[in-house]
């Protein structure tokens, strides 16, 4: 099929676009290369440098390439950015995203897969692993926006018809994550660490996420093409601590890691992990790698970087 993938040159969309190309289909990337790179982007598939809050340029992509399904992945992800400039991130996660669902529907789109958060999306939770159906309490202008997303795209469902799926993430990490443009605290501790330098770590150390390795991302976007419509947790149902990351870290490359602590941030979730039942049940997804295995492959992935 025709596929079209915002946000192709970034982590996590150009690792489906590798994927999508195996699987024979006809790639079409959009990125404006913010935090995205240009090494990231696979030879075969057609590239734009667009913006997706420029209406007159993706109107003219979905013109000329006519998609028959859309991955969402381009976003502004930086939740320290979101709180510091809350109508950036509303511009970018929620104008923008319009901009490409009222293509979608107006081109005959078949299917959009919106890469949405869970990780920041439901809150602090008295019950951990928070599923599908648990209230939305986001504590950052991002977990707002992608909220408001996931909300758009289900009236565009409503309306028109067109056939989606939300997949909302855990802690994304793996190979290609930029330590520094798509920071996320194993990109960051990996770059540390190799190089030398002491981590910081905000607040006590305690602090869980759900922490789900990119493969395992690139499956559940792959199954989602054919599978069941729905919004589902793509996460692991693992709390991880920061501080049992650091003792991974430390067993893996044989050395005693020693961060410094720091005030918690605002804005930031003290405990979360994803069910993922749903996602099983309806779009047949199961983790394949534990925690320990990705961060192994993330970390020999750095070494020959």
């Amino acid at each position: 099929m025709r596929v079209l993938v915002t946000g192709g040159a970034g982590f996590i969309g150009s690792n489906i676009i590798d994927a999508l190309i195996s699987a024979g289909h006809e790639i079409a990337i959009i990125d404006n290369l913010s935090t995205g790179k240009e090494e990231n982007i696979n030879p075969e598939a057609s590239f734009f440098h667009i913006d997706i809050t420029d209406f007159e340029a993706l109107e003219g992509i979905f013109q000329n390439f006519k998609p028959e399904i859309v991955f969402h992945v381009a976003a502004q992800i930086d939740l320290r950015k979101s709180i510091e400039e809350p109508s950036f991130d509303a511009e970018v996660n929620v104008v923008g995203s319009v901009n490409l669902f009222s293509l979608c529907v107006q081109d005959g789109v078949k299917r959009i897969i919106f890469s949405s958060t869970g990780g920041a999306l439901y809150g602090e939770r008295e019950k951990i692993p928070a599923n599908e159906n648990s209230s939305i309490e986001p504590l950052s202008p991002y977990g707002v926006s992608k909220y408001c997303t996931e909300q758009y795209l289900n009236y565009f469902k409503r309306l028109y018809g067109i056939e989606r799926v939300i997949l909302r993430y855990g802690n994304v990490y793996g190979p290609r994550q930029d330590p520094f443009g798509e920071a996320g605290v194993i990109a960051i501790f990996t770059n540390k660490i190799l190089n030398g330098e002491t981590l910081t770590v905000y607040g006590d150390g305690n602090q869980t996420r759900d922490y789900i390795f990119i493969e395992d991302v690139v499956r559940a976007n792959l199954l989602s093409i054919e599978g069941k419509e729905g919004i589902y947790n793509i996460g692991t149902n693992v709390e991880t601590s920061v501080n049992h990351i650091i003792e991974l870290f430390s067993k893996i490359l044989e050395k005693d890691i020693k961060p410094i602590y720091t005030q918690p941030r605002k804005g930031e979730v003290y405990r979360i992990s994803l069910n993922t039942e749903k996602a099983k049940m309806e779009l047949g997804f199961e983790v394949k790698f534990t925690f320990e295995e990705g961060l192994r492959k993330t970390i020999q992935w750095y070494k020959m970087k």
